[in-house]
């Protein structure tokens, strides 16, 4: 496997550039003095937009996203925005080229198999409720939907919005709703694992699955929640002895789970266990997010402020970290716990490290 040597975070103005990317955007535009291709330029640090100006534009034909190439070109500077004036490019295949797809698509770094498996596992531990059960293990023993779940990113760009994201993103929605139902333990545990599986599940059909994550068609005309409940409900039709009112109220769990109307939701939570799968699908997203603008591409943390997050409208801090105890300082610790100390009190009334209370 060949490596890349400069990634798109490495790029900076003036500089000369020998490197193969990934064409994440495609255009043919018209100017004054003739055709040029507008390109997006991408790895898996960041994108960068590129432009083949005429006449060199004419050699150029069919370009396409998805595409990877290997490129000569300028760094410039074009209204505050880096951007690549291409000198010369080939389009190569990457496989006889021998390169690493992990240099172009960022993925999670738990395979995507490992994710489904502990949502599995969880869901075979926790659900005793028949129908639940086979309900679940019916969708996601559909090849196509299981395929899709497995490469599916669980956004275009501000969460999640990798290879394996989705997966990553519910099973830690259904961590939180199994959690939550132990600190309020009215709540329906089961439908909450259930609508924590399902909530985002027209995301694997709502994005493409490669480099330019693009919404698909089904993905701009109908949105996710609604493609998600398309493939649901023959699902639940074909599901014995499920009450129509478990269903109706899963389907309310899936529809409002943005939590407003504003945010794309048809309906807010009407119920306790909708507010949690709401604010535990938020919570997840929003930390999502404030890590990844407190790492550089590379994954390593970075010190102190973040550069200014437009979608969170504010800058992030990292803070200094409480350092962890070494194994024998927590054994030196839980020691000195279980000893029991004679207080002048305790003394007072009777009591000692070995008396007790008959």
């Amino acid at each position: 496997m060949k490596h890349k040597k400069t990634y798109v975070r490495d790029l900076a103005e003036g500089n000369s550039i020998s490197e193969v990317f990934a064409l994440s955007q495609v255009q043919r535009k018209e100017a004054k003095n003739g055709p040029y291709w507008q390109l997006t330029l991408t790895d898996r640090t960041g994108s960068i937009e590129a432009r083949i100006w005429f006449p060199q534009s004419q050699q150029y034909e069919g370009l396409q996203a998805e595409q990877f190439v290997a490129v000569n070109g300028q760094v410039a500077s074009f209204k505050d925005q880096l951007q690549m004036n291409i000198t010369d490019m080939a389009v190569i295949d990457p496989r006889e080229a021998g390169l690493d797809m992990t240099d172009f698509l960022p993925s999670s770094t738990v395979p995507p198999e490992e994710l489904l498996r502990e949502m599995e596992e969880l869901l075979n531990s926790e659900l005793t409720f028949k129908p639940w059960s086979n309900l679940c293990k019916s969708v996601l023993g559909d090849a196509h939907i299981r395929a899709s779940l497995l490469s599916a990113p669980g956004a275009k760009a501000i969460h999640h919005a990798y290879a394996g994201g989705l997966l990553e993103h519910t099973l830690a929605i259904m961590r939180l709703c199994k959690a939550l139902s132990l600190l309020y333990p009215h709540v329906d545990k089961e439908i909450l694992l259930v609508a924590a599986l399902f909530h985002d599940l027209g995301k694997a059909f709502e994005l493409s699955h490669g480099i330019s994550r693009e919404y698909t068609d089904p993905g701009r005309l109908l949105g996710h929640i609604q493609i998600g409940l398309e493939l649901l409900e023959p699902f639940l039709r074909k599901t014995r002895d499920l009450p129509p009112e478990l269903a109706m109220h899963l389907k309310h769990l899936i529809v409002a789970h943005h939590g407003e109307l504003a945010f794309g939701s048809p309906c807010v939570p009407q119920t306790v266990e909708a507010f949690i799968l709401h604010y535990a699908d938020n919570l997840d997203a929003k930390i999502n997010t404030v890590q990844g603008a407190l790492k550089a591409p590379d994954g390593e943390d970075i010190g102190g402020w973040s550069e200014y997050h437009r979608t969170l409208g504010r800058y992030l801090f990292q803070p200094m970290r409480t350092p962890r105890s070494s194994p024998a300082q927590k054994s030196q610790a839980r020691k000195a716990a279980s000893k029991t100390t004679d207080f002048p009190l305790f003394k007072a009334d009777g009591f000692s490290s070995t008396s007790s209370n008959q």
